[in-house]
Formats: C-alpha cells, structure tokens, sequence
C-alpha cells in the first residue's frame, strides 16, 4: 500500500476527521488507499501548535485542559509518532490557485483559499495546511484510524507492507 510521512500534530488530525486534505509542494497522479504514517520528529515548536484553540479542541474535543496536561498533553503519549496511525482514499489533487486574505480595520475578513477546480478551502481546514499559491491539495476521503503500526517512514510516496492489517 501507498503511504505518506505526516509531522504531527497534522497527521493525527487527518486520523481523526479533522483534516481532509493535506498539502504538499508536489503534486501526485496516484489514487487509492494511502497509509498515513506519524513522522518520527516531535519538535517544541510543533508541541506548541497543539495548544492553539483549534487544534487541541480538533484532537482532543472530550478532554479538558486539566485533563489534557495530567495526560502528556502535546506529547507522544496523546500524538504518536514513527507509526502507520490511519488509512484513507486519496481521490484527488488540485493546485492552489488563489489565495486570500483581506483585511479590513485589521481584522482578517475574509480568508480562504481556491483550488483550481474552483473550490474553496476555509475555516479550520486552511488553519491546518499550508494553502499557499501554487501548492497541492491532496483530497482525502474515508479516513480510518488504525491501532498504530510502528513503521519507519520516508519522503514522498512509499511503499508500506500493510499484511498487519489482512
């Protein structure tokens, strides 16, 4: 099966319907079943990110603050990393065509993206990618969380052995 290294805490909210569609600087011809492996690296910077409003309240909707730090809130004991964490269907990618953000008094008021099949991308979607011109949106569509799998993952597309899972 296909598969994909994601950074957390990205590859945790594909994992939990959170986040449809993931960007890359690349586009890909390839549809079907895709493995979303959890990249290895856990930096502060990216344990920070899950302290932002919409992301801990995304991964983490049924659990308080409280709660969240007594249980390693933004670590790999909620996040898990080096690990195949979910399956989906890739069943598109679309190039950014357009993207907007308009200030007015400055506040943003209006902010979204456009993919070239004209639709747009807005709310907590734009918040987790990175919808910048001419970039990829890769769509993803009946996503399953598995049991982590610890797997070593790598760039671009590879192959992962999914025999754990027949």
């Amino acid at each position: 099966m296909k598969a994909i290294t994601i950074l957390q805490p990205w590859a945790s909210l594909i994992a939990c319907g959170a986040k449809k569609i993931e960007t890359r600087s690349w586009p890909t011809k390839y549809r079907g079943p895709i493995a979303i492996h959890a990249g290895k690296g856990w930096t502060m910077d990216r344990r920070k990110i899950t302290y932002r409003e919409t992301f801990h309240s995304a991964l983490w909707p049924n659990m308080t603050k409280q709660e969240l730090m007594l249980n390693g809130y933004g670590r790999t004991k909620l996040l898990p990393v080096g690990a195949v964490i979910a399956i989906a269907d890739l069943v598109d990618c679309q190039r950014v065509v357009l993207r907007v953000k308009m200030k007015n008094s400055g506040q943003f008021v209006i902010n979204y993206a456009e993919l070239e099949n004209r639709n747009k991308v807005a709310g907590n979607e734009l918040d987790f990618g990175d919808y910048e011109h001419n970039r990829y949106a890769w769509i993803l569509e009946n996503v399953r969380r598995i049991e982590p799998v610890p797997a070593r993952g790598m760039q671009r597309l590879w192959e992962w052995n999914s025999q754990i899972l027949s």
